[in-house]
């Protein structure tokens, strides 16, 4: 959530941001907004002195055994006045919370102009595509030629969107967790956490997905919101805290199923499991020092990009222009994995930095040692990575002429030693 000083401070900036985003100038209006809160907040304040000078009088006047009744009617009046000053500045400041909450975080400068996907700007390659000297099949093909993958029987209990794994097929993305996991904690500094899945509106509303993108999640009849990733739980650890300087910085991973209701989404990756209601996928979540939170991002890209390099499949990362940015970040590096059935790169993991944005929404502040003025925290999040999306990049990339799949050597430890995934018949 955005600083209304800051806006206040310099408006024009505020608004080239969001014009960057390709969103009307909204300074003007919010200012406005401000002003009226704080008018009427000076006018509550105003009646409250008055009053207590009133009262003092009253005191006073029968101190002296003089009549007061004037000065009763008008402390009585001004309570009502007051009141409503009160209610209407709380209305006011409820008017502005509502809009600064509905707007996007401000680009970094340096973040690419663009207006969708196609204007994203690559930073880097690593690994070449294997070429293949036989028709190369999908990951739905593969699967079900393995007789481990079914959708039709997910579809008849939960409709579409849902997959059944089974025998060394679930086994497989079991093993991409744990390695995932174990690379996260033993290797790049993350505490591991077996976080709730079902939270509170406030929990949404922190880290950004509420009240914009409601209609994105699945809600519980007892309002309880299904998460859509980790980040949710992960970030909200600190919310509401006062963190010790030498507390920071705080790095948290998990697997979780997450779920999403792809509303907007219809009629995309409906084949197979790039797109799906329910999957799992590992999480990292970052609580740094503001001036820590850019290399903290690098070092974020870099550990998800680690899981791809250890597993030997080629990616790419790219910097997210303006148009395709998520609505909390000020940058995002997304990691793309080579899918040899498509014929090209697909998104695996998003890293992020919003700088104080989620901080603000959930009160997660630090203080410095020394220092008695408190600050936001800054946090970020990236997949690392999306578990069913890398089952999908390891089917596709080690599939043989005969249907069967080659185990990465970096998963044979979590699958027994074995070697080659074949055919259950």
């Amino acid at each position: 959530m955005h600083d209304i000083r800051k806006i206040r401070e310099n408006p024009q900036a505020f608004d080239a941001g969001l014009a960057r985003r390709g969103l009307e100038p909204l300074s003007g209006e919010l200012i406005a907004l401000d002003d009226e809160r704080k008018a009427l907040g000076t006018l509550a304040q105003e009646i409250q002195s008055a009053r207590n000078a009133a009262a003092k009088e009253i005191g006073q006047r029968k101190a002296r055994g003089e009549d007061a009744a004037d000065l009763i009617e008008e402390v009585s009046k001004s309570k009502d006045a007051q009141a409503d000053a009160e209610s209407k500045a709380k209305d006011a400041t409820d008017k502005l919370n509502a809009a600064l909450a509905g707007i996007p975080n401000i680009p970094d400068a340096d973040v690419p102009d663009g207006a969708d996907e196609h204007d994203n700007v690559e930073v880097k390659k690593w690994g070449t595509p294997k070429s293949f000297d036989f028709a190369v099949k999908d990951h739905v093909d593969l699967g079900e030629g393995l007789g481990m993958m079914d959708f039709e029987t997910a579809a008849k209990m939960s409709g579409a969107r849902f997959v059944i794994l089974s025998g060394q097929l679930a086994r497989l993305e079991r093993a991409l967790a744990n390695f995932m996991l174990d690379q996260q904690t033993l290797h790049n500094g993350y505490t591991e956490v077996n976080p709730p899945a079902l939270v509170k509106d406030n929990a949404l509303f922190g880290t950004g997905q509420l009240p914009k993108f409601a209609e994105d999640l699945f809600h519980t009849e007892d309002d309880y919101w299904l998460i859509p990733t980790a980040e949710v739980p992960l970030t909200n650890i600190v919310a509401e805290e006062m963190i010790a300087e030498d507390y920071l910085p705080r790095r948290y991973t998990a697997m979780t199923w997450c779920f999403r209701s792809e509303a907007g989404s219809a009629g995309k990756d409906t084949r197979g499991m790039i797109r799906q209601h329910q999957f799992t996928k590992v999480e990292m979540v970052s609580v740094v020092k503001p001036e820590d939170s850019d290399a903290e991002l690098a070092r974020m890209t870099s550990c998800a990009e680690g899981i791809l390099e250890a597993l030997e499949l080629p990616y790419r990362t790219v910097a997210l222009c303006t148009g395709d940015m998520g609505f909390g970040a000020v940058k995002t590096f997304d990691i793309e994995v080579w899918l040899p059935a498509q014929d090209t790169y697909r998104e695996i993991s998003s890293c992020s930095n919003t700088r104080d944005f989620q901080a603000r929404r959930m009160n997660a502040r630090f203080k410095r040692a020394g220092e008695k003025k408190p600050e936001f925290v800054h946090t970020l999040n990236g997949s690392g990575l999306a578990v069913g999306r890398c089952l999908v990049a390891v089917l596709e990339n080690y599939q043989n002429e005969d249907g069967s799949i080659t185990v990465p050597e970096a998963l044979r430890p979590y699958m027994g030693g074995l070697e080659v995934i074949k055919g259950s018949s």
